[in-house]
């Protein structure tokens, strides 16, 4: 008997710890969502255009209302050109000043009235066209340019902040989702979404037993029209489990230090990652155990049901630790933006040897005649297994008159184990002997790619400087003391010979045998270290040798035919 009461407590124990492990809670309505903001992505732009005589250009495209009325409010507003369109009827009750001039088409369903106090009117009436795109045309030719352009849903009223409506750095009106809260220079207040989020929380809040960090669901149900969403995450470490219907893509912003699951594609900057789990079923219960399952912890932080209206929002997952920021100043996002700060951070270390154990240090010397051996590594984004293939290498000589020259590399094999989220390859220096430059910027484009599909990575840098090679010297005896001395009697030997020489050549043939001092002076003359020319030796005599020849050979001829005679 007590053996079985063991047994059931033990039993016991065993569901009551499994229950513990897998939490869940079920969303109710009207809880409000304490981890995120909702907004909504409408087609839009904003520009640095303004006219010559300091106008600006603005174009209010109003979508769904729920109410045909809105209220609009220029008398704070820097003058311009303000162009409305809607494709619903609209009543709207205006108060501008007198630096804003607004324009209608002939057949606007937009009804205006005015409170305007001195009594003129201000609305002016034009053939336009009504689509977006051929609006900004128009727009473009009839002004010279747009401002901005803002799609506003379910609005309530809008006015403007007095600040100036332009955007540094961009000309061209190009439209495309944006988040209409970065545009300062307007004051838009619409129906809240806040009502299309449905979460919970389980009752208990433990950290997770590995590093702590937070886990958030995030649900589409199936019967929702959603089939974008943009989710910008703040930078602590947390994980995100995504789930939509077949066909939602999920594109993550900031997302460095974030770990993802979903049953979606998932859009990073310059990579789309297909789905990674499968999951039919939208079922709150269903999703959580999922989640849990994939990231093999026991509770989660919160689940969230998405439900809204329109194809495309912007989820923004507030960070609870930071001070309290009101949703409007949230720092602007670029959604589609491919740029550096948003791509994988990529290192580049060398190597002297295959084995990849001694690291050069940055002020190391790098022989041009010896291989060279490199790493490329990235920070992973979250759980996701890259692969770095290396397109190109190039180095860029630093001085007055740069130099560019591809650099030639072979791939070196690493296994996944030993290489995760990393590649190496090997070159040499050897093409870079002969130039000046010593010092020089290695630079290499990578691309990161998930199973099959591959995006640009960006590039990574390192500097590397080669020895300067000097141009090798003449060798150069170093003669002693007893060297010196042998080599000088030497040559008083020799130069007593040669006088014994030419003195008894005259005696015996009379001819007088010249030794040419000029040519002597300049075959023994100079350093062989010092690198002087020899001079080349003139075959004419001197004039004061040619006229003591000649009158020796003169009087030696003369004496025997004056004696014949």
């Amino acid at each position: 008997m007590e053996g079985h009461t063991g047994r059931l407590a033990l039993l016991l124990c065993i569901t009551t710890a499994f229950s513990a492990s897998s939490q869940t809670c079920d969303p109710k309505e009207g809880a409000g969502n304490p981890w995120f903001h909702i907004r909504e992505m409408v087609t839009g732009c904003w520009t640095s255009f303004v006219t010559e005589n300091k106008t600006e250009v603005h174009i209010l495209n109003f979508g769904p209302m729920h109410l045909p009325m809105f209220s609009l409010n220029m008398e704070d507003a820097k003058p311009m050109d303000l162009i409305l369109t809607s494709a619903v009827t609209l009543y709207g009750l205006y108060n501008i000043n007198a630096g804003v001039r607004i324009h209608l088409s002939n057949n606007s369903s937009i009804v205006l009235h005015t409170n305007h106090r001195n009594g003129t009117t201000a609305v002016y009436k034009h053939d336009m066209p009504t689509q977006d795109d051929e609006l900004v045309k128009w727009a473009s030719k009839k002004f010279g340019g747009v401002t901005s352009f803002t799609t506003v849903r379910n609005l309530e009223s809008i006015s403007s902040t007095g600040t100036t409506g332009t955007k540094p750095g961009s000309r061209d009106c190009v439209l495309e989702n944006e988040d209409t809260s970065e545009k300062h220079f307007l004051q838009i207040k619409a129906e809240s979404l806040a009502s299309s989020l449905t979460s919970c929380s389980p009752p208990q809040q433990p950290k997770n037993q590995v590093d702590g960090a937070e886990l958030h669901i995030i649900n589409i149900p199936e019967n929702t029209s959603i089939s974008n969403v943009l989710l910008r995450v703040d930078e602590k470490k947390i994980r995100v489990f995504l789930r939509g219907p077949q066909g939602t893509t999920w594109t993550v912003l900031n997302a460095q230090y974030t770990q993802f699951g979903s049953n979606n594609d998932i859009l990073l900057p310059s990579i789309r990652i297909p789905p990674s789990h499968t999951l039919n079923s939208d079922n709150a219960r269903d999703v959580q155990r999922k989640a849990l399952k994939v990231f093999n912890v026991s509770t989660f932080t919160s689940y969230t049901e998405l439900r809204p209206a329109n194809s495309t929002i912007l989820l923004v997952l507030v960070n609870k630790d930071a001070p309290a920021v009101a949703e409007s100043t949230l720092e602007p996002i670029n959604p589609i933006a491919t740029t550096a700060p948003h791509q994988m951070p990529l290192l580049m270390q060398l190597y002297t040897s295959p084995d990849y154990r001694s690291p050069l240090d940055g002020n190391t010397r790098v022989q041009s005649d010896k291989r060279i051996y490199a790493e490329i590594s990235g920070h992973t984004f979250g759980t996701i297994v890259w692969t770095i293939k290396v397109i190109s290498c190039f180095v860029y000589s630093k001085g007055s008159f740069p130099v560019v020259k591809e650099l030639p590399f072979i791939p070196e094999y690493c296994s996944s184990k030993s290489c995760p989220n990393s590649t190496r390859l090997s070159f040499s220096l050897d093409q870079l002997e002969e130039l000046t430059s010593t010092t020089w910027d290695l630079e290499c484009s990578v691309k990161l790619c998930y199973s099959e599909t591959c995006g640009e990575g960006g590039k990574v840098k390192v500097e590397v400087t080669k020895p300067c090679l000097q141009p090798p010297t003449p060798p150069c005896f170093d003669f002693g003391l007893p060297g010196v001395l042998g080599i000088a009697f030497g040559g008083f030997l020799i130069g007593v010979l040669l006088i014994g020489a030419l003195w008894f050549i005259k005696i015996k043939t009379g001819y007088p045998a010249g030794l040419d001092m000029s040519t002597t002076a300049a075959s023994l003359s100079g350093c062989p270290c010092s690198g002087a020319k020899r001079q080349p030796v003139s075959n004419n005599p001197s004039p004061s040798e040619n006229s003591s020849a000649n009158a020796s050979i003169g009087s030696t001829q003369s004496t025997p035919t004056s004696s014949m005679a």
